[in-house]
């Protein structure tokens, strides 16, 4: 399949899709009332269509099939998850680590300005956001370094919430947020002083395919920084035990095919990078996991946010709200299948924990990499 080949596909898809699914609910500030605004019919479309991906899960044939549509097996999963992710989490669609006393929504944007500072994104400077979610990060860094910031995503609802908070927050001269495929960027070559990723290259078919067109579009001598989803060297393909946590997190994800770390590194190397440096920052002896608040440990707790998300996130929660949902998909106030993604991602949850403790994955594979000045 040639890169970008699904685009088109895609965006007739979203004409109607966003249209009928989503209606107006990008506009409501609350994530829970904009999941609650959705079309029920569209929403169970789109529910049975990305459970459909998975209906062959762990063969190498199914996750091929789940490459080669991964543009819509993407959109499908933040059509329905980007509400819960917003309600359950944050505004941004990542993991971080945790210093001491830290709360999440600090440790969330010390993880987004640890990175820029990596890349050594300075004020003026023109920047890309592979992967952008609803745009908290790249808010973030534009306020923190002074740069400009240009997200790019393939959800039309996801750009649409990006573009609301950015007027909101009065950063819409300082970030902008365009639809693309990651795939094929549809940006000049030499376009950007910088580029990064947070989290979101891992729903690429091929790792290569989408270092090679973040490439293309940096300045000569220009710097790409991204936190990749790997499976560590710990990973043995040959356990039943690793496959079935790694398909869990891939099934939990929307990811179509998550790669071990020798790989990612060879692939950016493949697509013309020198990297500079990389390092995999689960790893590091943290007294705070990564993961702690999918767990539900409760003892790390630092403000009213934390303890919200992580009531949210424990077993307990996650019943709580799976009962509560059906219950008002029974009563038609909430879209049919609302349910049924909440449980997805639950499970997801369960297995991103399970893959945390075994040291199995890390969704902080760190890579800097420079373009050649030549």
């Amino acid at each position: 399949m040639a890169p970008g080949a699904l685009l088109q596909e895609d965006i007739d898809r979203d004409a109607s899709f966003v249209k009928a699914m989503h209606g107006n609910s990008a506009e409501q500030r609350n994530a829970f009332i904009s999941m609650l605004k959705k079309d029920g019919q569209a929403h169970r479309m789109v529910t049975d269509e990305y459970l459909k991906h998975w209906e062959t899960e762990n063969t190498e044939e199914a996750r091929e099939g789940r490459k080669a549509k991964y543009m819509s097996l993407v959109n499908n999963y933040y059509d329905l998850a980007t509400d819960l992710y917003e309600e359950g989490w944050a505004q941004s669609f990542h993991f971080c680590r945790f210093a001491v006393g830290e709360s999440l929504l600090q440790a969330l944007a010390r993880h987004e300005h640890y990175l820029a500072y990596r890349i050594n994104i300075q004020e003026g400077m023109k920047v890309l956001d592979v992967g952008c979610g609803v745009g908290r990060p790249a808010r973030e860094i534009a306020t923190f370094t002074g740069c400009n910031v240009v997200g790019l995503n393939n959800n039309s609802y996801q750009i649409e919430r990006a573009r609301g908070y950015a007027k909101k927050e009065g950063l819409a001269d300082k970030v902008s947020f365009v639809k693309g495929d990651f795939m094929n960027i549809d940006f000049p070559e030499n376009s950007f002083d910088a580029v990064y990723a947070i989290e979101a290259t891992v729903h690429a078919p091929s790792l290569q395919g989408v270092y090679e067109q973040i490439h293309r579009v940096l300045k000569p001598g220009g710097t790409f920084g991204v936190f990749e989803w790997v499976m560590t060297d710990k990973y043995d393909d040959t356990n039943p035990e690793h496959r079935a946590i790694r398909l869990g997190i891939e099934r939990g994800d929307g990811i179509a095919n998550m790669t071990p770390r020798k790989h990612a590194l060879q692939a950016i190397k493949a697509a013309g990078f020198t990297v500079e440096y990389e390092e995999d920052l689960a790893a590091r002896p943290d007294p705070v996991p990564w993961y702690y608040p999918l767990a539900g440990d409760f003892r790390h707790i630092r403000s009213l946010w934390d303890l919200l998300s992580v009531l949210r996130l424990t077993t307990v929660g996650r019943v709580a709200m799976g009962t509560l949902l059906k219950a008002l998909e029974t009563v038609r106030m909430a879209p049919a299948g609302t349910a049924e993604t909440a449980h997805e991602l639950s499970l997801g949850a369960d297995n991103l924990v399970a893959g945390g403790k075994a040291g199995l994955f890390t969704p902080m594979y760190l890579m800097i990499a420079k373009k050649s000045k030549a």
